[in-house]
């Protein structure tokens, strides 16, 4: 799966920015041997092979190094700075030596820059690349006609601006931040009245005067010479502080800083499958996010919205949480969870509320081990930045998580004195290893359950206590999820009458009227049923238990019923 190795986290380096795309392939075409090859393509084949080279390192490694560049606004009556990290140059595919600054359509761009954990700059984003750039060129302006949209007028373009380029090398080498060479591809509210529109913006001369305004009268499969798409890091730093472009955009007051036209809705990309939409956040360099989301006309249409916050276990990727259909060598991760196949069967059946995933990934594949370095505290504001997201709804939130993902969700009751109004629902698939009823667990869900009719609660495990790896035991009967499930109840039945039945080795305990639901598999072959417990329709389950559509239509622990609905 391409993305799973284009999709590296990106790091701060000192105070410089590094785009960490695969290494550049040995047998990667340069620039003029790739536009050859194009020659021949449509516009969609050449834009899909350009995609292709880029995402699997064929980039020249000046562009690798993100440049800052600071904005500076005054929000609330009080000076505010804002610094941004930005590609040196437009992307280019090729070597250092031989490269082609490749115009791109704005889906094309929105696909590089969300798998590189970056977004496309603003109107006022661009001027502040113009004012900041040591280098900046005059724009090359090749006369209009029908052949500029063509890639032989791409080339001479691109040579053009190579002989600006090259005669500036010995003041100015690459990797200097240069501006002036290439139109903007944008971001600008104004998409929001004009769907289907490409937004471009800026060709500034030396003196910052912009040859081309704003502009939104080409569809968005139009694309010409003149066009350059410039990355912005997802990150940016709000007074020396790490914040998300995304949140800064949405905020109704921040947005000036990197907005001269007001906030920005989130900006979502569409997915190849399922008429999905995606969008891809760093809050940190230690925590990267996945959201998926319906259709943006579907999404729009519902008032109301289930956030699931879907904790990543120990060890997998964001990419193979989600899960698709297996390929021959692929990693078998990919086939254990399937998180975005079994949402995408929710999403069929319950209509009422538009139902959103944000796979929170911690750096090291591990939430316990980020919690042990990091502490709770930043925990909250994690959840806030992506619930902000959404304005225009009616957000209700699920924490829900996998194997270490449990440690997410119990450091985030840790860092409340009581679990906000808005959760109503929380769920440990084979995950509450680190209940403790000494730091109040207890006394905060029951707190929360008691607060809402609404509210529920449902935990799924198995006697992992028996279970053998290799011959041997592998957790303690008190340490593992059997055991802290059964503390759990019992520290629960304390204040609430629990009914209790099993039916084939699952038990089930239920208490206010289904809104509390304990699942607890006996294990008498002593089998690892840890993956087990979410593939076999476990996250449907957690979603639907003491709901009408429990049970309706899927057995937990039963046969998979969403392999249809599995991405390529």
């Amino acid at each position: 799966m391409l993305a799973a190795l284009v999709l590296v986290a990106s790091r701060l380096t000192g105070q410089s920015q590094h785009l960490e795309l695969p290494p550049r392939p040995a047998d990667a075409p340069g620039g003029r041997a790739l536009v050859e090859a194009l020659s021949s393509m449509g516009p969609e084949a050449r834009e899909a092979r350009i995609v292709t080279e880029v995402l699997r390192g064929n980039v020249p490694d000046f562009l690798r190094r993100l440049v800052p560049v600071k904005l500076t606004h005054a929000v609330a009556g009080q000076p505010r700075t804002v610094t941004v990290f930005v590609t040196p140059d437009y992307l280019a595919v090729g070597s250092d030596a031989d490269y082609f600054l490749t115009p791109l359509t704005p889906a094309a761009a929105q696909r590089i820059a969300g798998a590189t954990d970056c977004r496309l700059p603003t109107r006022r984003i661009v001027d502040a690349i113009h004012a900041a750039a040591p280098l900046k060129l005059s724009p090359q302006p090749i006369p209009p006609s029908k052949e500029m949209v063509t890639l032989p007028v791409f080339a001479r373009h691109n040579e053009l601006v190579w002989g600006q380029r090259q005669a500036l090398l010995a003041e100015h080498p690459l990797g200097t931040l240069v501006a002036g060479p290439k139109k903007d591809v944008v971001l600008t509210p104004q998409l929001d009245a004009k769907p289907g529109k490409a937004a471009i913006y800026g060709w500034h001369r030396p003196n910052g005067v912009a040859i081309q305004p704003l502009y939104l009268g080409h569809a968005d499969s139009w694309v010409d010479y003149s066009h350059g798409v410039r990355l912005v890091y997802q990150t940016a730093k709000l007074d020396g502080v790490d914040k998300a472009v995304a949140e800064l955009l949405a905020d109704a007051k921040l947005s000036a800083l990197l907005s001269d036209e007001g906030p920005l809705r989130a900006e979502w990309r569409a997915s190849p499958h399922f008429g999905e939409q995606v969008m891809d956040l760093r809050l940190e360099p230690s925590v990267r996010v996945h959201l998926n989301a319906p259709s943006p006309t579907l999404l729009a249409a519902c008032a109301r919205l289930q956030l699931v916050l879907y904790a990543l276990p120990n060890g997998n990727t964001i990419e193979q949480t989600v899960g698709k259909q297996l390929q021959p060598g692929d990693d078998w991760r990919f086939d254990i969870q399937h998180i975005g196949a079994q949402t995408r069967w929710l999403r069929e059946r319950e209509t009422n509320a538009a139902l959103v995933v944000a796979y929170f990934e911690a750096d090291g594949l591990s939430w316990p081990a980020w919690k042990r370095k990091h502490g709770t505290d930043k925990l909250g504001g994690f959840v806030e930045r992506v619930r902000a997201l959404f304005p225009g709804h009616a957000v209700t939130l699920t924490l829900n998580g996998h194997s270490g993902g449990g440690s997410f969700i119990f450091g985030y009751l840790d860092s409340h004195e009581r679990i906000p109004a808005f959760v109503g629902r929380i769920a440990f698939l084979d995950s509450n290893y680190g209940y403790d009823d000494a730091k109040q667990h207890a006394n905060k869900l029951l707190g929360w359950l008691k607060d809402s009719p609404r509210n529920q609660l449902c935990v799924l495990a198995y006697h992992d206590a028996i279970a053998l790896l290799n011959g041997k035991t592998f957790v303690s009967e008190a340490g593992g999820t059997w055991g802290r499930s059964h503390a759990m109840k019992a520290d629960f039945a304390k204040s609430l009458p629990f009914e209790s039945t099993t039916k084939d080795g699952l038990q089930a305990h239920t208490a206010l009227g289904g809104r509390v639901k304990f699942f607890l598999k006996e294990n008498p072959e002593r089998k690892i049923l840890h993956t087990v417990q979410v593939e076999r329709n476990g996250f449907i389950h957690s979603l639907l238990t003491g709901t009408a559509a429990e049970a309706r239509g899927y057995d937990y622990l039963g046969a998979r019923v969403y392999d249809g609905f599995r991405a390529p």
